[in-house]
C-alpha cells in the first residue's frame, strides 16, 4: 500500500452516470464501468482506496450501487449509499460517486469521470 505515510495525499475523485431505466443489471454495468474508468484514469489501485460514497436520485430503487460495486472485489472497502435531494427538473436516474483514495496526483491532475448522459451535470470538470 502506498499509504499516507509515504507522502501520498488523500484525494477525492468524482463521477456520475445515468441509467436509461431503473434496472439492477444496468445499474451494475454502469456503476462498474464508472468505477473502473475512474480507477484507470487516475491510476488508483485497490490498496489506494479509502472509501466510496454513492448517491442516487429518488427515482432509482432496483439495487444499491454499493452492492453492485462489490462485484469489483471491493468487499474490504467501506461503501455507502445515500439519496440525492429531490430537486424539480433534475436529471433523472443518476448515480453519483465520490471515491476517496491515496494519490500522488495534484488536484489539477485529477480526472473526474461523467458518463452515459451525466456529462451535463459538470461540463466544467467532466473528462
Amino acid at each position: 500500500m502506498k499509504g499516507y505515510g509515504s507522502g501520498m495525499k488523500v484525494r477525492a475523485f468524482r463521477g456520475a452516470t445515468q441509467l436509461t431505466v431503473d434496472d439492477a443489471v444496468e445499474m451494475e454495468s454502469a456503476v462498474c464501468e464508472l468505477l473502473e474508468e475512474i480507477f484507470s484514469a487516475n491510476q488508483i489501485s485497490h490498496d489506494d482506496l479509502i472509501s466510496i460514497l454513492f448517491t442516487v436520485t429518488p427515482d432509482l430503487h432496483s439495487e444499491f450501487p454499493a452492492k453492485t460495486a462489490r462485484s469489483l472485489n471491493l468487499g474490504d472497502v467501506p461503501l455507502i449509499c445515500a439519496l440525492e435531494i429531490d430537486v424539480p427538473g433534475a436529471l433523472p436516474r443518476v448515480i453519483r460517486v465520490m471515491v476517496h483514495a491515496y494519490s500522488d496526483r495534484e488536484k489539477s491532475e485529477i480526472r473526474h469521470i461523467y458518463r452515459r448522459g451525466a456529462e451535463v451535470l459538470r461540463r466544467d470538470i467532466a473528462q
